[in-house]
């Protein structure tokens, strides 16, 4: 059966677009209240499944058994990036009540809506690599057309059009890495894959089954140089959208390599020349790279959206320190960045909406003196702005505290001297971004505070990251279930899933 999570879901992004239909006709808002609640019932199906895990794993199989059935493996890493998805994505359907109400086709988005975040849900679940490849492509195809919703502008066609493009060569280049797994152990299952790979003597294949996998899930996480779509896509996307995308989408992109990596790679690390050392650095540089190319990138943009887009870059870079230092500290620190990053860069996303929605632009040369006319809006977005640059008292000061230790304790301190003056760096184009929001306006600038519907998420998200920098122990216990998941519970996964399927 599948994950009530996912059947949940599913059913509910094909309803949508019945409930847009009636709309249509009838002239309500029935569209927006249904995925909300579908939103909400996916999210008591999590709490469901948390309780059940709690440190082993839940089997779900449809078809008459392997190799022949989709697989299902939820384990307390899975819970945690599905939680991130679906909380982001309830926040963002009801921001979007007031924010697209002048658009057409509203059932359309949030069907496509519902079956990206079923995507993204799907791949977390996934227990091989053909199930998480089926959502994977779910996932996609919904933000491709996501990105290009208002397609009555060139702009959001093209740069749906070039997401598209670097999207798909990402995906055949996992099904390249797909395949030399499946050469190697005859396999797709992720812990049949991880035995079998401890039996296998050492050769060119590991090493080319990591770098596609790689290039794969960088193109999505948007790793330099690997993110050339993102700077384009998170503009010119609906802000709802513009949030998913880099609150949870380029995350999930993340969370693919690294489940592949602590589970069929590191356990089998003499696969290639240098062992663990080769992936430590391999990731360590990407890392380094990645946080330093994006924040220069930040500094020389006009464009807000354009500006956040960079930031998202470098915020994954931060996430790869974590996954590079190869222990559990760094695995908690990377994915408490990814609960508190859907959070802040969220909350800069819808923010920055609020901003564009009010005034129609993005220019912030044009926007001098907003934020005394959005009071709230300019408050929420420099919450979120100060919880980016990990300053004290915010969740972002509390994730990267932890990653910037855990390089250190890793032996690698330059990725930990590098974080931090990268953080520091970040600060030069966020307080300028603030000042000018918050400069008094030149002439009679003619705008006010954006609805209630949307002010309501974005107020509960900047509580969130203040609640976080406060008093983090939940948000990090809830980030050490999901590490421990692929370091100190990683061998009972794996017996368990070969003990239920193949005996």
């Amino acid at each position: 059966m599948f994950p009530p999570t996912l059947l949940v879901l599913m059913a509910g992004a094909v309803a949508a677009s019945f409930f847009g239909l009636l709309d249509e006709r009838v002239g309500s808002r029935s569209k927006e209240v249904f995925s909300s609640i579908i939103l909400a019932v996916a999210l008591y199906t999590l709490y469901n499944l948390y309780t059940t895990v709690d440190g082993g794993v839940v089997l779900f199989t449809v078809g008459v058994g392997p190799p022949l059935a989709a697989c299902f493996e939820v384990d307390a890493l899975s819970v945690f990036i599905a939680v991130c998805t679906v909380f982001l994505a309830l926040l963002c359907t009801v921001y979007s009540a007031r924010y697209m109400e002048h658009d057409t086709r509203l059932g359309e988005y949030y069907s496509l809506l519902l079956f990206m975040t079923a995507g993204m849900v799907g791949v977390a679940f996934a227990g091989d690599l053909f199930t998480l490849f089926v959502f994977w492509e779910l996932m996609c195809i919904s933000s491709y057309v996501l990105v290009a919703f208002r397609k009555e502008r060139w702009a959001p066609v093209e740069a749906g059009f070039k997401y598209l493009i670097m999207s798909a060569i990402g995906a055949t280049m996992i099904l390249f890495g797909m395949a030399f797994l499946y050469g190697m152990t005859g396999t797709l299952n992720f812990a049949r894959m991880s035995e079998v790979l401890s039996t296998v003597e050492p050769g060119i294949w590991g090493l080319m089954a990591f770098a596609a996998l790689f290039v794969g899930f960088g193109i999505k996480a948007a790793v330099v140089p690997m993110h050339t779509w993102l700077p384009d896509a998170h503009p010119e996307a609906p802000s709802p959208i513009s949030a998913m995308l880099s609150g949870m989408v380029i995350e999930t992109g993340l969370y693919g390599f690294t489940r592949l990596l602590y589970v069929v790679f590191i356990p089998n690390s003499a696969l290639m020349d240098g062992g663990l050392a080769t992936f430590k650095v391999t990731v360590g540089f990407f890392a380094a790279i990645t946080m330093t190319v994006a924040n220069i990138m930040a500094l020389l943009q006009k464009d807000i959206k354009r500006l956040l887009a960079y930031s998202s870059i470098a915020q994954m870079g931060y996430m790869l320190i974590g996954v590079a230092a190869a222990t559990e500290l760094g695995l908690r620190g990377c994915f408490l960045h990814v609960l508190n990053h859907s959070l802040m860069k969220g909350l800069a996303f819808l923010a920055a909406g609020a901003i564009i929605h009010q005034l129609g632009t993005r220019n912030l040369d044009e926007m001098k003196g907003v934020g005394r006319r959005m009071p709230v809006t300019m408050i929420v977005l420099t919450i979120s702005v100060l919880g980016l640059g990990g300053v004290p008292g915010t969740a972002g000061f509390v994730s990267k505290f932890i990653l910037f230790a855990s390089a250190v304790g890793a032996g690698m301190p330059i990725l930990t001297v590098l974080g931090v003056l990268n953080s520091a760096f970040s600060m030069a184009y966020y307080l300028p971004m603030l000042r000018t929001l918050a400069t008094t306006p030149t002439g009679e600038l003619k705008v006010r505070e954006a609805p209630a519907s949307m002010l309501v998420p974005m107020c509960v998200m900047a509580a969130l990251i203040i609640f976080i920098g406060v008093y983090p122990a939940p948000a990090v216990r809830f980030a050490h279930m999901a590490s421990q998941a692929l370091t100190t519970n990683l061998s009972t996964y794996v017996e368990a899933i070969v003990k239920a399927m193949f005996g």
